[in-house]
């Protein structure tokens, strides 16, 4: 790819995020949980916009998954997701803002968001 094509492609990545949470606000009572895939890793954030500061966050980066097998992968979305919930739990939070960001409510995306439902987190 061109370094043009790039540029633009970075652009349109950017206006995507921004039209998704424009009108997103997370406080400390229903934090913000904002989501982030990479090649290798998924991230999940509880951020509380108003004070700017992160509550938590989880990630297969870290040792929840034991191995590769917590990469990014459907199994690794789903431990991020049960994390998370836990971590929010753990702080008294049962609300969040749910925050896709660029990307589709599809796959990774999706299960991370599910198992963090079905662990009680309600958005």
């Amino acid at each position: 790819m061109n370094g043009h094509r790039l540029k633009l492609l970075r652009e349109v990545r950017k206006k995507r995020a921004l039209r998704v949470r424009k009108t997103l606000r997370g406080s400390a009572g229903r934090p913000r949980l904002s989501v982030h895939k990479s090649l290798l890793h998924i991230r999940a954030q509880l951020i509380d916009d108003e004070k700017g500061i992160t509550l938590g966050a989880a990630s297969t980066l870290s040792k929840i998954g034991g191995g590769t097998r917590g990469r990014r992968s459907k199994e690794g979305a789903r431990l991020v997701g049960e994390k998370i919930a836990e971590i929010a739990k753990a702080q008294g939070i049962d609300r969040v803002i749910f925050d896709r960001g660029r990307f589709k409510y599809h796959g990774l995306v999706e299960e991370l968001a599910e198992s963090s439902r079905r662990s009680g987190l309600k958005f």
